[in-house]
């Protein structure tokens, strides 16, 4: 891990900073789409180990969990899983209890929903279903090699922010002392306007559209 991750890091957990701001200091972009917490009130952050399942099968999903490392946010992939749940109570259980991951998020279904919630795991998931995928070894196609490639590429090595709101990916790229400054100021923006509605009793039109207290600094 980077120097500039580690400084990153530390200030995202340190100031709990929400997926909310992290979106806007992204130019409000950056969410995987549909994807929610399986608990409410988790807070969790880190780098992304990137993993997959493919083909109704979460064979492979199995084998690289060995991988992970401790304090990554392991984002699991389904690549023409038919939405099968790509993994349940097992799984999970294995990442977070003894190869201890921070978090778990799946692009797709999770099942034995039931005892994620029992154990309060921090997973994340586009949804829950009783039906999950095989434990079968299936050759990968050359349409799941070139889907991998791109999909490892665009997230492994990035930064995961979760929350109850969703998760956000700060890419690999925007990883650098420019983003820490940016991180930094959404912080003391957000200090500033509730203060002015908290003590100085201004509405948001005054605050956020018309930033009066810009008025106040001169």
């Amino acid at each position: 891990m980077s120097e500039i991750q580690k400084q990153i890091l530390d200030f995202l957990k340190r100031n709990r900073v929400s997926t909310t701001e992290v979106a806007d200091c992204l130019g409000k972009t950056g969410v995987l789409d549909d994807i929610h917490p399986v608990n409410s009130g988790m807070y969790s952050v880190g780098v992304i180990h990137y993993i997959y399942g493919h083909s109704e099968s979460n064979w492979s999903i199995h084998e690289q969990a060995r991988d992970v490392r401790e304090g990554e946010v392991v984002l699991m992939d389904g690549i023409h899983v038919n939405k099968r749940a790509l993994a349940g109570e097992l799984i999970c259980k294995f990442l977070i209890y003894y190869r201890m991951a921070a978090a778990v998020v799946g692009m797709g279904h999770m099942r034995d929903a039931n005892d994620l919630i029992k154990n309060r795991f921090p997973v994340w998931c586009r949804g829950v279903t009783p039906v999950g995928c095989f434990n079968n070894h299936v050759e990968e196609s050359e349409d799941v090699k070139r889907i991998v490639a791109e999909r490892r590429a665009k997230y492994d090595g990035g930064i995961a922010v979760c929350d109850d709101t969703g998760v956000v990916v700060i890419p690999r790229d925007m990883i650098g002392p420019e983003f820490l400054t940016r991180l930094e100021n959404i912080e003391k923006q957000e200090d500033i306007w509730f203060n002015c509605i908290d003590f100085k009793k201004w509405d948001t039109y005054d605050t956020v559209c018309l930033k009066r207290y810009l008025e106040e600094d001169e």
